[in-house]
């Protein structure tokens, strides 16, 4: 008897969407570089169990859209032919084929950990996972929709720098005055008292594991909360009213996506570090000329070098002549190097204030999310209530961070009267910093050049595999680094850091390059608590979500199940 061909699942209600917005050149996916391996950080080297090439973006989506076939879409499993695409298969999460690529890998994950584990050895029904499915298919919807409401570039580059700021100079009291203050044997309490959250209470001692216990035990608390609140505002009343499905996605949202990361490693000093260090390295590695393999290798020696009859130039061990170049010849090619970096900057600057001047105002402008496509428009609310980009807290945390205040405090007193008159000069046609003047409209249209759609699937991927490496859940937490190790890393990191800034720039503030080094390294030690980093992971976690959901900065999570008829 032939089995009938399998049909997609009538359940789950999908709907047409668009083609994917960007594509990969199917030649340049197939070109792979070797490169020379490189030294690893000691975390590289303790956490790499074997090695494993890395995969090219199609050949990932390749893998990722295989994962989400064989876990959430069976029935396919028995046709040779893949005949339906994955959008066609399953409900949309967003207007991103690519976002949902990534949100499905993630939730795929989640359930062949989860749910299979105890669900399959049940029934082999496909029903419940289809249930989970299309719940968590209509809260991403919906926070898709709420996102579209909000102000992202308040949220990005004011209340979220305004945090880390916080918590940058809450760090710096508290390990300041540990020597006269009298919590001097616990600058952990002296920050918590400057930084609260109620996640983090009581600061644990180490010589008392009641506290310990005690802190962990809230943080999960404040975790569930968190998720349940969010559940209650985006789940429609039936599914609301479905105790078992709700336990489960604030389950899986609680403790296997912001346990595992904020709860987990994520916050600890020496991973902080390492995470820094790949961000630079992989920004340097964009800056570099691509190579495509093909590249003819060129020698360049002679005849003679060839054939060993005259020594190489790299091998030549005569003194090198001192005054070859005489001190004009110097002074012209760094006259000339500066004048043209000058001439690129201001034809950067020049071009941009042309553009931004001809775009329309910005408090008339178009609003374009991360999560909405290129050409969807929303409504942003009067200039009355928007604030100049120039105000936002970013710059003030980038002086806090390079403590300009404390280092150079004419540099730190300048800029702040620049700006001050920049916003808010008593002559009209100095005032463009302020909202819908030139400046402000350059730096917007930035802002709306560079934050694009295309850095949210790479955000998500870059969490999947921090949470998921290789598509699954972590092994069992190792042992953090030892001291040894931890001063390995973050000294490491400081010197990637340094690379990005030119030899020029550690010499006009009087330092060398061992100083530089060093002073960067003292600056990292602000991210060395994981206690600490707790206290503004959650600080951002809650501000996001009261933003996406205002209702839960209103009510309880008891009055929000109450206001939808859930009586628990």
């Amino acid at each position: 008897m032939t089995q009938p061909l399998l049909r997609p699942p009538t359940t789950l209600q999908p709907r047409p969407k668009a083609n994917p917005t960007s594509s990969s050149s199917s030649i340049a996916s197939q070109i792979t570089v070797k490169t020379p391996q490189q030294s690893r950080t000691p975390s590289e080297t303790r956490h790499s169990t074997s090695p494993r090439p890395s995969l090219t973006p199609a050949a990932a989506d390749r893998v990722n859209v295989a994962l989400i076939r064989r876990v959430l879409c069976p029935q396919q499993s028995s046709i040779a032919n893949d005949t339906w695409p994955i959008n066609e298969l399953l409900p949309p999460l967003s207007s991103s084929n690519e976002v949902d690529l990534q949100l499905y890998t993630i939730i795929a994950i989640v359930v062949k950990e989860l749910v299979y584990s105890w669900y399959g050895k049940i029934t082999p029904d496909q029903a419940f996972v289809e249930e989970v499915v299309r719940i968590v298919a209509h809260c991403t919807l919906a926070v898709e929709g709420r996102l579209r409401k909000i102000d992202l570039e308040s949220l990005l580059l004011d209340e979220i720098p305004e945090l880390v700021e916080s918590h940058v100079l809450a760090y710096r009291i508290s390990h300041g005055s540990a020597q006269t203050s009298e919590w001097s044997n616990s600058p952990r309490a002296v920050y918590h008292e400057l930084n609260p959250h109620p996640a983090m209470l009581p600061v644990p001692e180490p010589s008392s594991e009641t506290s310990i216990a005690q802190q962990s035990k809230n943080e999960v608390d404040f975790r569930q909360l968190l998720v349940q609140g969010a559940l209650a505002i985006l789940l429609p009343t039936e599914d609301l009213e479905n105790a078992c499905l709700r336990t489960l996605v604030a389950d899986a949202v609680a403790e296997t996506i912001l346990g595992k990361s904020i709860g987990g490693r994520v916050c600890d000093g020496w991973f902080v570090w390492t995470s820094i260090t790949k961000l630079v390295d992989e920004v340097k590695a964009l800056s570099k000329p691509r190579t495509t393999g093909k590249e003819i290798e060129v020698d360049t020696r002679s005849r003679l070098e060839r054939f060993g009859l005259l020594s190489e130039r790299g091998d030549d061990t005569r003194p090198a002549t001192n005054g070859r170049r005489s001190t004009l010849s110097e002074i012209f090619w760094r006259v000339l190097q500066y004048g043209y970096l000058t001439v690129i900057s201001l034809q950067f600057v020049m071009v941009g204030l042309f553009t931004a001047s001809s775009e329309a105002p910005r408090s008339c402008w178009s609003k374009t999310t991360a999560v909405e496509a290129p050409l969807a428009q929303t409504t942003v609310a009067p200039a009355v209530t928007l604030r100049p980009l120039l105000d936002f807290k970013i710059f003030s945390l980038v002086s806090t961070m390079l403590d300009l205040s404390f280092r150079m405090p004419w540099l730190s007193g300048s800029l702040a009267m620049m700006q001050h008159h920049l916003i808010q000069s008593p002559l009209t046609l100095l005032r463009v910093g302020a909202v819908d003047g030139l400046f402000d409209q350059y730096l917007y249209h930035l802002l709306v050049t560079h934050l694009n759609a295309s850095l949210i699937p790479l955000s998500l991927s870059t969490m999947r595999t921090t949470l998921f490496p290789r598509n699954a859940l972590p092994p069992p937490t190792p042992d953090p680094p030892s001291p040894e190790q931890q001063s390995e890393i973050r000294r490491h990191c400081a010197e990637t850091l340094c690379s990005l800034f030119p030899a020029m720039l550690s010499q006009a503030a009087g330092l060398s390059r061992q100083q530089l080094i060093q002073e960067v390294e003292g600056e990292l030690d602000v991210w060395g608590d994981a206690y600490l980093n707790k206290h503004l992971a959650y600080q951002i976690l809650e501000l996001v979500v009261v933003r996406v959901l205002p209702e839960m900065g209103e009510k309880g999570v008891k009055e929000l199940m109450e206001a939808r008829g859930i009586y628990t």
